[in-house]
């Protein structure tokens, strides 16, 4: 009332026009406040240390974050400021990668080893500060260093910014949903014994869901996930594959799943009774508690298109209807065939994506960079000092992989984006090839048995290097040298449009007219099809080294990986900072 008058005032001009100012200024201040007000600095403090996990009978001990397996859920809303503080108290080097997370002018905490930092070394410790920008949905973080990744992991659930709502009906409760792995030993150890001799990586022992096996493994019965829900409401579970080496297919028992979200990207609405996510993949689901009230089985199980070994068991997780008896006994949903290749191609080929998201944004129609990238296990030659004695191949020979005939080297002496960002020689080169050495036949399992000179690819730090702004398109074209498999590939610090998928080799004429242009799914990690292909294009919006690896981690020390160097913008917000001031040396 006292400004009001004061501004109504005609008796004294010089207070009139300064009450104008003053109010000018607080409507600006009160919508700054406004605007901002939604957003907040998240703070966590990660502890990475040893710790006794019992399953399956008996107690390990493996790495994981603040004594707890899986480790804490990070909520945040659009807008806000993540800050994490990890100390490594661990006996390993150690690193957090935000996976899916775009880091937009914050390359530096994408976290993968020796690409965007060094390690932590066991008794230091780094704080990875960023902002979550236009991202909503399920994401999730892990480890990116050897395998620790198989126990330090946890999901990182993004709400939209206060007064916006989802483009779907506000569930009455949100449930994240981890799919895992265990194994009796400690993962680190196995590894270094496979990495040693050359032999496969051994499958888990048990599959596992929120870091429980379920009913179907000894000792287990009794400590498996328990979700309690009401009749008649609606939830959203958020689902993420955590596994190192596996795919997955997810049923529920007597309940459809209505597919509302991938890689924290939302999608039109799919209905469904089957789910597959491959390593690295997330998928937000609605579900309608209008069952006889009782118990439900959850269940993931293998999805395999290789001769890897893996766990022919599957876990379990029990819905439970609070009116129901704890002790009726769950019905079990039918679980697919392992190498129900059809239900999985279906289930990825038949999202897309929603055009009225507040995210959305339409894939590009006119592409600067064209690229055809064949990705696949080969071989490499067991040196004088090298144990090859556990090699599928035989002594002469150990498993590799390769993109474009290119096996990724990890640098060791300072990381990638350091190099990128101070302009130093000798860390990685910029001859990423657009296109394989040698066309063939790429998905002709004979190759493998007649042009032994495919199998062997030379070791490389090599990046494909982009200008800001460039649009790119991407063919994957899996291969059949040495075996065919499905090879999630995983993008850092972008999304990018799969346009279309098949089997077989790309053919630009026929293929080319089936890409969706319209509303194409977004993602950060893709399939791509056992024995065929996907098509993708992307933005390259976002300056820094971001790797592209699969997800498959025993792939990636063979050396399916490659990476882009996004040149700067020209302004100082399209451009990467420097790095903070504790970022860890190599």
């Amino acid at each position: 009332m006292y400004i009001s008058n004061i501004y109504t005032s005609d008796i004294f001009g010089v207070q009139n026009n300064m009450a104008r100012i003053m109010i000018f200024s607080l409507a600006i201040v009160l919508g700054l406040l406004a605007s901002s007000s939604s957003a907040a600095v998240v703070e966590h403090t990660f502890d990475v240390a040893n710790f006794a996990v019992t399953r399956l009978c008996q107690s390990t001990t493996v790495a994981v974050v603040n004594n707890s397996l899986p480790g804490p859920t990070i909520h945040v809303h659009e807008g806000d400021t993540l800050v994490v503080h990890v100390n490594n108290k661990s006996p390993y080097n150690i690193s957090i990668h935000w996976h899916g997370v775009f880091q937009l002018n914050s390359g530096w905490a994408d976290g993968p080893g020796y690409i965007t930092q060094c390690p932590i070394r066991p008794g230091n410790s780094y704080t990875y500060r960023f902002n979550i920008t236009r991202q909503e949905g399920t994401l999730w973080w892990h480890a990116h260093v050897s395998v620790l990744r198989a126990t330090v992991y946890g999901a990182l659930l993004i709400q939209p910014k206060l007064g916006r709502n989802y483009p779907f009906r506000r569930p009455y409760r949100e449930v994240p949903i981890i799919l895992g792995e265990w194994w009796k030993r400690n993962p680190v150890d196995v590894d270094r014994e496979a990495l040693g001799t050359g032999s496969p990586f051994p499958a888990p022992d048990a599959y596992t869901i929120n870091g429980q096996p379920g009913h179907r493994y000894n000792c287990s019965s009794n400590e498996m996930f328990r979700l309690t829900v009401e009749q008649g409401r609606t939830y959203l579970l958020r689902i993420i594959n955590a596994a190192l080496n596996n795919q997955l297919f997810f049923k529920l028992a007597g309940h459809r799943f209505t597919v509302v979200a991938i890689d924290a990207a939302y999608t039109n609405p799919y209905e469904t009774d089957v789910l597959v996510l491959a390593p690295g993949q997330t998928i937000d689901v609605l579900i309608t508690t209008n069952q006889a009230p009782g118990n439900y089985y959850m269940a993931a199980s293998t999805y395999s298109t290789s001769a890897a070994p893996f766990n022919d068991n599957f876990t379990s997780a029990v819905l439970h209807y609070a009116t129901a008896p704890v002790t009726a006994t769950p019905q079990l949903p039918p679980l697919p065939n392992v190498t129900d290749t059809p239900t999985a191609h279906r289930f990825y080929t038949s999202l897309t994506g929603l055009t009225t998201s507040p995210f959305w944004s339409p894939p590009p129609r006119e592409v600067d960079e064209s690229m055809f990238v064949t990705v696949g296990v080969g071989a490499e030659a067991c040196g004088a000092d090298m144990n090859c004695s556990g090699s599928p191949l035989g002594p002469r020979f150990r498993l590799a992989a390769n993109m474009n005939n290119v096996s990724f080297q990890f640098p060791t002496s300072r990381s990638m984006l350091e190099a990128f960002h101070f302009n130093i020689n000798g860390t990685y080169t910029e001859d990423f090839p657009n296109r394989p050495p040698v066309e063939f036949n790429y998905t002709d399992e004979a190759v493998s048995r007649n042009f032994t000179a495919l199998w062997v690819a030379p070791r490389g730090t090599k990046v494909k290097k982009l200008k800001y702004n460039a649009t790119v398109e991407v063919v994957l074209q899996n291969t059949a040298i040495l075996t065919t498999e499905n090879h999630p590939i995983h993008f850092h610090g972008l999304n990018f449009h799969v346009l279309a998928q098949g089997f077989g080799n790309f053919n630009e004429g026929s293929d080319r007219r089936s890409f969706n242009l319209v509303n194409p799914q977004e993602r950060n990690t893709i399939a791509v099809p056992d024995g065929g292909w996907a098509v993708i294009r992307f933005r390259a919006n976002n300056p820094g080294v971001w790797f592209v690896h699969c997800h498959l981690d025993v792939h990636l020390p063979w050396g399916l990986a490659m990476a882009f160097a996004i040149e700067n913008g020209p302004t100082p917000s399209t451009s990467l900072p420097p790095p903070p001031s504790d970022l860890p040396r190599c």
